[in-house]
């Protein structure tokens, strides 16, 4: 693995890992959206999620099919061009349910390097 597929995989770790310090602290969608710093700043690094996946080599995301490369990469289109129509019930899903998950399925494809 190149050591900029490294970078950018270890940069969606930390990604990742900042939307989960940013929401930690709430109960539930209504509350984390109604903070406007933390919902904005997860939506920030969701947009950074998309933007390093769109830099990753087409081979190597071919090659490991089995992450959603285009679905997060258009979920970032949805945030930065239809930011008023974000739905904080989705958001919330996903930052409990799939992101986890993507963070783990990562830091295999880095181990398996």
């Amino acid at each position: 693995m190149s050591n900029k597929i490294t970078f950018n995989l270890n940069a969606l770790i930390e990604s990742i890992e900042k939307i989960a310090l940013y929401s930690k602290d709430f109960e539930n969608a209504d509350a984390f959206y109604h903070d406007q710093k933390s919902f904005d700043a997860s939506m920030m690094q969701f947009v950074v999620i998309g933007e390093i996946i769109s830099r990753l080599d087409e081979n190597f995301k071919t090659f490991h099919s089995e992450i959603p490369w285009q679905k997060i990469k258009d979920f970032r289109n949805i945030i930065a061009h239809d930011y008023f129509g974000i739905d904080a019930d989705e958001i919330w899903d996903i930052i409990n349910n799939k992101l986890l998950p993507l963070k783990n399925d990562i830091k295999i494809l880095l181990s398996n390097g």
